[in-house]
């Protein structure tokens, strides 16, 4: 009799292998959706307005810098001749702001399943005590405004059952060989001949030993690893999420907003609470807007089915400005935008055709 014929086929866990605990009710094999938080116990303190700074205005580029960063420019072009940077008159600089204002709210989701791993000796706790709600577990956070995932096994949630795939054998038969432990002869197809001659590498028999079970048609049980019986319990996973939204604000400056992307700017605000208050006294109203309508969607979307551990606002200034210039007699622009003072000049005036061979 083959190892198939002796181990029955394996089976989806069975309905009543998982018990039905107080307060998950809902859990299932796999997972759901998130667990909405409880109601705090004490009332939340409204959200109260951050620190207004006394001072919102810009530095302006100087010349000398914005000279610079054109002959840096120019020089980290083979094509590029030199003559407009060096020779160029600047005949007015204007700057244009552009303001990156960002949210970011540090939420707590919690879910639950059950699931199963191999019994390797642990207590079967079910029922021992009652066991604790979802959001009654402890979990260490991490970092504010760090990513992070944990699971938990709940307490008073476990219990041993067999193992449904082998039926608490702890072996399965063997896929490759269908579990008679060997297979039809390579060199001669099972025929157990070839060219008239007994085949040598099956001494005649017309079958090779299965080198996946070592020839004994069944292998160990990957659901339980061998051990018969499995450890069944409620796992709480908790996810630790920093939701991120970005609100960028271009004045008409005619510079590419792609080019922004790749240079940083000056922190200008910084504030973080439990709940923030929308921003207060930006010069610039599309920053005001977008706080007051990103921190309301915020609050609203992440607290049913999440905890709003902290909240935090930046308002970045990513400079830009527009420099117009003289060369030849001829008028020309270019831009220095960001920290770096990166360069954008795509109507460059002097330049040539190189061949690199």
């Amino acid at each position: 009799m083959s190892n198939a014929a002796m181990y029955p086929p394996p089976s989806a866990p069975p309905a009543n292998m998982f018990g039905n605990v107080p307060g998950y009710e809902d859990t299932v094999l796999g997972g759901g959706g998130y667990l909405p938080p409880p109601m705090p116990l004490e009332p939340v303190a409204p959200p109260q307005p951050g620190p207004e700074p006394d001072d919102w205005s810009i530095p302006s580029l100087s010349e000398d810098v914005a000279r610079d960063a054109f002959k840096s420019f120019a020089s980290s072009h083979c094509c590029y001749s030199s003559g407009p940077a060096d020779d160029g008159v600047i005949t007015s600089m204007e700057p244009f702001n552009t303001y990156r204002y960002r949210l970011e709210t540090f939420t707590e989701s919690r879910s639950t399943e059950w699931t199963h791993k191999p019994h390797e000796g642990e207590p079967a706790d079910f029922y021992t005590q009652t066991a604790p709600r979802p959001w009654e577990i402890q979990a260490t956070p991490p970092s504010l405004f760090t990513n992070h995932k944990e699971e938990i096994r709940v307490p008073y949630t476990s219990s041993i059952k067999d193992c449904h795939s082998c039926h608490g054998s702890g072996r399965m038969p063997c896929h490759e060989c269908n579990g008679n432990g060997s297979k039809p002869c390579w060199v001669c197809n099972g025929a157990g001949v070839r060219d008239d001659e007994n085949c040598t590498r099956c001494n005649a028999t017309g079958k090779d030993s299965c080198s996946d079970c070592n020839g004994q048609g069944a292998k160990e049980c990957e659901t339980c690893k061998g051990r018969r019986q499995l450890l069944t319990y409620i796992q709480l996973k908790v996810e630790w999420t920093n939701n991120v939204e970005d609100h960028v604000v271009q004045q008409n400056s005619g510079l590419k907003i792609d080019d922004l992307r790749s240079v940083t700017g000056k922190e200008l605000f910084k504030n973080n609470q439990y709940l923030l208050y929308p921003l207060l006294g930006f010069p610039n109203p599309a920053i005001a807007e977008a706080s007051e309508r990103l921190v309301r969607e915020h609050q609203s979307k992440y607290a049913q089915n999440s905890r709003i551990l902290q909240q935090r606002q930046t308002v970045e200034l990513i400079p830009i400005t527009k420099v117009n210039y003289k060369w030849k007699g001829d008028t020309h622009v270019y831009y220095v935008y960001g920290n770096e003072h990166q360069v954008s000049a795509d109507n460059y005036p002097a330049t040539c055709c190189c061949v690199i061979l």
